[in-house]
């Protein structure tokens, strides 16, 4: 993408959000725009048009783009240029793997620590899904997706476990909502959401953490196939 078309839609895209502190709002912001593929891995980022695009001066900038560097979404060259990160598969599947350890655990942990209340707002989250992608469209769908695992991990009542969980969700966030738009593979997701709220509310650890495991085995197959599916397009 041009550097003066891509500037003026990410201008466009942040008038549309409502204020808040600059570096944060700008970090969300710029998360999102990586994550819809607005910026392609691999593409750099030159701060002068960032600041311009955001209404920001150069620190608040620059402190977004730690924060992004810290989620592994943002990468710097040997002369500290920053670029939009462009892991390989192999490392997008080491992050899920651990992912999936994670979230394993969380299942586990949330059988036992999680109230009634919480279970009762994971299954609710988990039937929104398929709402948000009728009524408000792929992103909002994904953006559940998400909550629902989080609101996994909440439940656990751990809060290391949380903050491990948030930093791996960060950096995995833009391949799974690229596989996400996959039509193959959906009922399958959509199956083992209800077996994990089934297990989850019959609080039975075993089933939690098996049905946690499959799911993160499912999604590792559901991003190579986008990846794959991406490069194709681009090829073409």
């Amino acid at each position: 993408m041009a550097d003066e078309i891509w500037t003026n839609e990410l201008r466009e895209f942040v008038e549309l959000k409502p204020r808040r502190s600059l570096a944060s709002e700008a970090a969300d912001n710029l998360r999102e725009f990586i994550m819809l593929g607005k910026l392609a891995p691999g593409m750099p980022v030159r701060e002068r048009d960032l600041a311009s695009a955001f209404g920001i001066s150069r620190t608040p900038l620059k402190e977004a783009l730690r924060i992004l560097e810290s989620e592994g979404l943002i990468v710097y060259g040997p002369t500290r240029r920053p670029f939009v990160a462009d892991p390989s598969l192999r490392e997008i599947n080491d992050w899920l793997r651990v992912q999936g350890a994670l979230e394993a655990l969380a299942g586990e942990l949330a059988c036992g620590a999680a109230t009634d209340a919480e279970l009762d707002e994971i299954a609710r989250i988990n039937a929104s899904i398929k709402e948000a992608r009728d009524a408000d469209g792929q992103l909002e769908a994904f953006r559940r997706d998400m909550t629902f695992h989080e609101a996994i991990v909440a439940a656990s009542g751990n809060a290391a476990l949380r903050e491990t969980h948030a930093s791996y969700n960060a950096r995995l966030w833009r391949v799974r909502f690229l596989s996400s738009q996959r039509l193959a593979g959906r009922e399958a997701t959509r199956r083992e959401h209800l077996e994990i709220v089934e297990a989850l509310k019959a609080r039975d650890v075993s089933a939690a953490r098996r049905a946690l495991t499959q799911h993160l085995r499912t999604a590792e197959t559901n991003i190579a196939a986008a990846m794959a599916e991406a490069t194709e397009q681009e090829g073409a």
